[in-house]
């Protein structure tokens, strides 16, 4: 089937089975390999992107589900004000350790602070509780999110 896309802000049309996974329209379609493939059953994080400013797991949200609507990845998320932010963020605490988990990591934290400018610890926490970090730099993730909700980046 056929299906219309929008990708970063650009407009793809893809032929794919309705229940493909979005992850693999970007990673092996459209060759948008930032987005990666951690656990595929949305328990992890490392797959979120946004649709249509929220964040979601690719691996589980299908084409048909996200035809129409805005996709919003790692590679572009330099676009935004808070996605830029975030990115620099990261490289100023160093975070990034393995870095397998940071896309997903970084697509989450943009969407806590587009939706919370100013978020406290416990907002953080709850906010990043999906994303898993097998080298364990969440205190790093912590405080980059508020440097990036500061006005020091």
């Amino acid at each position: 089937m056929r299906f219309d896309l929008k990708v970063n802000g650009t407009p793809r049309e893809v032929d794919v089975p309705a229940d493909m996974p979005v992850l693999w329209i970007l990673r092996d379609i459209l060759g948008l390999t930032g987005t990666k493939y951690g656990c595929g059953v949305a328990q992890c994080g490392a797959c979120t992107v946004h649709l249509d400013g929220q964040p979601v797991r690719a691996c589980l949200l299908t084409v048909s589900a996200a035809a129409g609507r805005d996709i919003l990845t790692i590679e572009a998320i330099e676009h935004t004000q808070a996605g830029a932010k975030v990115q620099q963020a990261w490289l100023d605490e160093e975070v990034i350790q393995c870095g397998y988990c940071q896309s997903g990591q970084i697509m989450a934290a943009t969407a806590l602070l587009q939706q919370n400018p100013h978020p406290t610890d416990a907002e953080i926490d709850e906010a990043m509780a999906g994303n898993i970090c097998r080298c364990g730099t969440y205190v790093r993730i912590r405080k980059a999110i508020h440097k990036a909700a500061s006005d020091d980046v």
